[in-house]
């Protein structure tokens, strides 16, 4: 299932991409002209806590859309605006850093290849949706830099999680643009600054469950500036997998349902070319994961 939290007409709700890629169901819509009323959440958060009672209603509410294509609330998805899949995060982004060897090699040497999980947070109202303007920060940052990264979306509450067990914890997968204010970092010698201006953490288009990606350890993951190939990376290239992650962060914190865990970038950032190549006003950034679609965005002219 590809979940998605969309608008049409100014109304904001829950929603599944059919397989075609082409349509977009507004699950409470049609659950209400299949049962007169709806028990479908208002938010996505919501509805992963509701783990497997959540989809298979939504498996119920899919079949009865497919034999009624008339039916009110399927929408041709260029018809509906595709905001982020949870816009408001209940908590700070996790990231990890330090995540590909050569992206850590282009950003100092080979000495710096990390021992252990190196973690970071992003701020919620640094997220935006697919299509939508990113803010050029240009008062107080020369060096906006991208990052396309797959991120992992958790399903339940969790502490102390095994590395054997973490991918029961996860939900599943989408794409996030890490953009980063390389001179806002260095400054502070921290992350959070650069890394939490607001509208840098794009994220869509869609949240699409872990049963559609059977191997998150051996997807590619692209960025294009301007139509220019600057990341070619696969996850299979991870210093640090998924389930080691989720296994670290929870040891002595608690994991909870929408947390989102973004798990590092490959080489070819802008800060890791000489000379650097910082977005620049007008610039298209589109990240491109196997299985998870393309996540546009545009820099502020």
């Amino acid at each position: 299932m590809r979940f998605v939290t969309a608008e049409k007409n100014g109304k904001q709700f829950i929603g599944m991409v059919n397989e075609a890629l082409d349509q977009v169901f507004d699950l409470k819509a049609i659950e209400v002209q299949m049962n007169s009323s709806s028990s479908i959440p208002e938010t996505m958060i919501e509805a992963i806590s509701q783990g497997e009672v959540f989809l298979e209603r939504v498996s119920h509410i899919t079949e009865w859309a497919l034999l009624h294509p008339d039916a009110e609330g399927i929408f041709p998805i260029e018809d509906i605006t595709l905001k982020a899949p949870i816009p408001k995060p209940s908590k700070n982004i996790f990231c990890v850093g330090k995540n590909y060897a050569d992206h850590v090699i282009e950003m100092g040497t080979a000495k710096d290849i990390p021992e252990h999980v190196m973690m970071f947070t992003k701020a919620p109202t640094t997220v935006v949706g697919p299509n939508e303007v990113v803010m050029s920060h240009k008062n107080i940052t020369e060096q906006l830099d991208y990052e396309g990264e797959l991120a992992v979306v958790i399903g339940k509450e969790g502490r102390g999680i095994s590395e054997s067990e973490a991918l029961e914890y996860v939900y599943g997968y989408t794409i996030v643009n890490d953009i980063t204010a390389r001179d806002i970092q260095s400054r502070h010698k921290q992350f959070f600054l650069g890394k939490s201006l607001d509208t840098t953490c794009p994220m869509g288009p869609m949240l699409v469950h872990k049963s559609l990606i059977p191997n998150p350890s051996q997807l590619s993951v692209t960025t294009k500036v301007n139509e220019e190939v600057r990341q070619a990376g696969n996850t299979s290239q991870f210093i640090f997998s998924i389930q080691k992650i989720i296994s670290v962060i929870s040891q002595g914190m608690t994991l909870e349902p929408g947390d989102i865990i973004a798990t590092g970038t490959p080489a070819g950032v802008g800060k890791g070319f000489n000379p650097p190549r910082f977005l620049k006003a007008g610039d298209v950034i589109e990240i491109t994961i196997d299985g998870l679609g393309t996540l546009r965005n545009k820099i502020e002219d």
